[in-house]
């Protein structure tokens, strides 16, 4: 891959499937360079192949390695060029279990893959992006982050985390022409989101999604690309969005 400073270079992770999927098909539509990042390579292997006139490297690792991350973006500095956009989107929920029931290993894997990942990336990026006082920073949040719901408990804390570390780094990086944003989106099909939470249950996914049109991944894609592409003086902090089949439910009452 070369590297030509012409062309804006992007750093996908969680690239293998859905949103992350999604986005980097849509920013090769506008000639970005890709770097896709995401456990499975044979996955990132075929995408690359789907989109073969756009430069992409490919990283098979897991984003909550931080030796793995910094060597990995090392790498990219140094033989791919400066990254102008990180997008961290890989993330997951595992289980649905009510706190005093869940599963302690699973609630550690959300916190090592939704934040862990999340501050790893941005840490080893943000220097560089820092000295050459140019770069965006994309984190993937949810509405979860906003609203809880039985069974949520870490998985919503860890959104929340993404929300509230995106605006901090905001705070951080004022008198710098840093950008981050944070996208928060609600119901999303066409993901492996249910499938993972309900531990390869497809049955038990299918229904999330039954007689409702939710969100797509294109659709998230096409909210991250709109962020990236304002003008470089304007910064989107946040964006919350859900399908027109989602809304809020009235707060909980036990009555005895």
């Amino acid at each position: 891959m070369s590297k030509s400073s012409s062309i804006p270079t992007v750093v996908i992770t969680g690239a293998s499937a859905g949103i992350g999927a999604a986005t980097a098909r849509r920013f090769a539509k506008e000639n970005y360079r890709l770097v896709l990042i995401a456990r499975r390579k044979d996955k990132l292997e075929n995408l690359r192949k789907e989109l073969p006139n756009t430069e992409i490297a490919i990283f098979g690792l897991d984003v909550s390695s931080r030796s793995a991350v910094e060597n990995a973006f090392t790498q990219i500095e140094k033989e791919i060029g400066p990254i102008d956009l990180l997008i961290n989107n890989a993330g997951g929920a595992f289980g649905l279990d009510r706190a005093q029931e869940a599963n302690l290993d699973e609630w550690e894997q959300c916190i090592d893959v939704n934040i862990k990942g999340l501050i790893y990336c941005t840490h080893t990026v943000l220097p560089h992006m820092v000295k050459r006082n140019r770069g965006h920073i994309i984190n993937l949040g949810s509405v979860a982050g906003h609203y809880p719901y039985p069974g949520g408990n870490v998985y919503c804390g860890s959104k929340a985390f993404a929300h509230q570390f995106s605006l901090n780094l905001r705070a951080d990086l004022l008198g710098t022409h840093l950008r981050v944003s944070c996208i928060e989106p609600g119901l999303t099909g066409g993901t492996e989101f249910s499938t993972v939470r309900f531990r390869g249950d497809e049955t038990k996914a299918t229904r999330v999604y039954e007689k409702t049109e939710p969100l797509q991944p294109d659709d998230i894609a096409e909210v991250i690309y709109f962020c990236a592409s304002a003008p470089p003086h304007v910064n989107i902090n946040t964006i919350e969005l859900m399908p027109v089949a989602q809304a809020f439910s009235p707060l909980a009452v036990h009555r005895t």
